[in-house]
């Protein structure tokens, strides 16, 4: 870990019932995340991927370990952090922009104020023109991505995304990509998203952390040295091919294990 370290998480474990009786789902978890970088979390099913995303987001307390942004100790939600989950959370009664503007009506802006703010996040996850729209008008990629400017206009210092979109199909996938990496650049917003999507770990990130399988933890990272900025023709190079096999060979090696202990 490093002094430019805006995300820290250090010996975190959690366990579920007795010490020698119960279930470890994540153990003994420690990486970093520095100001302005996409990082990826990956592993194969059952690894521990979503608890370590509540651990980080306050939502679940570890049973050891430390989780901090910029030094703070994170013991429940906290402002400094923003979550988008897999399943989208749009509020039905409400159009567009009021649902961006939500966090900053909480925040106590006038109307105006708030009103011009969330159009600013509208424009920038491409829903210009969506404003007075109900999320039932929506498409599911359309409102995820309303989810995601409603999370960003609260301007938290961490973005933590869970399988944000996982109940897409690929080619909506791969445009929301396009669109997160472009949100990325101009914002230069620190991100941790975890995924079971090789491609899209490699598609976004600086870094990618390879979870092992249960009890999840840190099997290795991988730096991706693709250039920025990066569009969806990467996904052709031969360079991503190589990151995408590598990282597929790790995965295969642990839910292959997996596969072994549930037939056992």
């Amino acid at each position: 870990m490093t002094d430019a370290a805006l995300l820290s998480v250090s010996r975190v474990t959690k366990r579920y019932g007795p010490r020698n009786g119960g279930l470890t789902a994540v153990d003994d978890m420690s990486f970093a995340v520095e100001r302005g970088e996409f990082v990826s979390v990956i592993g194969p099913s059952g690894c521990g991927k979503s608890t370590l995303f509540h651990i980080i987001g306050g939502l679940t307390q570890a049973t050891e370990g430390r989780v901090s942004v910029e030094g703070e100790a994170i013991t429940g939600p906290h402002p400094a952090i923003g979550m988008v989950f897999q399943e989208e959370s749009c509020f039905p009664w409400r159009n567009v922009i009021d649902n961006v503007a939500f966090p900053l009506e909480l925040a106590g802006q006038g109307r105006a104020s708030r009103h011009a703010t969330a159009q600013g996040f509208i424009d920038l996850v491409g829903l210009r023109g969506f404003e007075q729209r109900h999320p039932s008008e929506l498409s599911g990629g359309m409102r995820q991505r309303v989810c995601i400017a409603r999370t960003l206009a609260a301007r938290p210092r961490l973005l933590l995304m869970d399988e944000p979109f996982a109940s897409l199909d690929e080619q909506t996938r791969m445009l929301l990509g396009d669109k997160v990496l472009q949100i990325q650049q101009q914002l230069h917003q620190t991100t941790l998203l975890i995924t079971h999507s090789i491609t899209e770990a490699v598609q976004l990130s600086d870094r990618v952390i390879v979870m092992s399988y249960r009890p999840g933890r840190l099997k290795r990272t991988l730096a991706i040295n693709l250039p920025r900025p990066r569009t969806a023709d990467i996904l052709v190079s031969p360079e991503f091919g190589t990151y995408v096999a590598e990282l597929w060979n790790d995965l295969r090696q642990e839910a292959t294990r997996g596969l072994a202990e549930a037939e056992g």
